[in-house]
């Protein structure tokens, strides 16, 4: 049995050698078998050469290093990819995703388990803004996606061959793995655990925005239901015209005065323009997401491969 651990780091050198201290022991009580991937954007700190430093004193440590940065999404991809495991576990660097979980993932992967989904019960030392947009995001998506993504679980996951080929081989250009993953399928079991505060330093990932982006890749790469509720805004908007237009004609024949003036023109154009602007974000959404896809540029360019051979 080969293990693969795919590992993104970006300005890391603080938490790669007690993330190396902690998962080697764990590693070698399963299997000496086994590979750590460090898919890594260009850092301007000692992250690769304390990659390499350890490289040198261990060979199945090796290196994937991107020509740009192309994020932690492409990053894991790009590890997978590279992969030889007959299980392929992702996982982050700064113990917040604990290396003492790998275990009983590999346990339950040996059950017969394709995918082992790590379930946080408890997120220490993040803010709860992230919490919220984290929390809200899963509800929506789960709401109205396609496939059903489980709640608070991120990229930490263990995955089978068969199911890294064909999350591989989708090719989508979004990265949104755990949706990707959702897609494929296969069996799956959610392993509950307390996810701890960071090792050291700061989050390299933009807190609120990043979260954000990475919901609305769940809501618009899965899911048409934005373009339903837009729809139904429209039906709904043209519906109360045609009530406010009869109501405008019923005091026009009674002779009534009509009381509503200036103000209420502005707010129902304001309403309405709100309403425009959301439709077009919308649409504004898929249609940059087709472009993605069309395009087909490279989800990503290594720039160095250390101990993959001629791959």
């Amino acid at each position: 049995m080969l293990l693969s651990l795919v590992v993104p780091v970006y300005r890391e050198e603080k938490n790669i050698p007690e993330f190396f201290r902690r998962i080697t022991p764990i590693l070698g009580s399963i299997t000496q078998d086994y590979e750590i991937i460090f898919s890594m954007d260009p850092s301007p700190d000692r992250t690769e050469e304390v990659i390499l430093k350890l490289r040198e004193k261990d060979p199945r440590i090796k290196l994937l290093k991107f020509s740009r940065r192309f994020g932690q999404p492409m990053a894991s991809l790009a590890g997978m990819q590279y992969s030889r495991g007959d299980a392929v576990i992702v996982m982050d660097v700064d113990m917040q995703d604990p290396p003492e979980l790998v275990m009983q993932m590999v346990a339950k992967w040996r059950e017969g388990y394709d995918v082992v989904l790590p379930q946080r019960t408890r997120r220490t030392g993040e803010p709860w803004i992230k919490r919220l947009v984290a929390e809200t995001g899963y509800k929506v998506i789960n709401k109205i996606a396609d496939v059903r993504i489980p709640p608070n679980t991120g990229d930490f996951r263990l995955m089978a061959r068969r199911v890294v080929d064909e999350v591989v081989r989708l090719k989508e250009s979004h990265g949104f793995l755990r949706g990707m993953v959702a897609v494929v399928g296969f069996r799956q079991f959610l392993l509950p655990f307390e996810r701890p505060a960071r090792f050291s330093g700061q989050t390299n990932y933009n807190r609120f925005f990043g979260s954000l982006r990475i919901g609305f890749n769940g809501i618009f790469c899965f899911s048409t239901y934005a373009l339903t509720l837009s729809t139904m805004f429209g039906f709904i908007i043209a519906g109360f015209s045609f009530l406010l237009m009869a109501i405008y004609l019923f005091y026009k024949f009674m002779g009534w005065t009509i009381l509503w003036g200036n103000p209420t023109l502005v707010i129902l154009i304001s309403f309405l323009g709100g309403i425009q602007l959301i439709s077009v974000g919308i649409l504004g959404e898929y249609i940059g997401r087709i472009y993605e896809e069309v395009r087909s540029r490279p989800r990503f360019i290594v720039d160095r491969a250390e101990g993959f051979g001629g791959k």
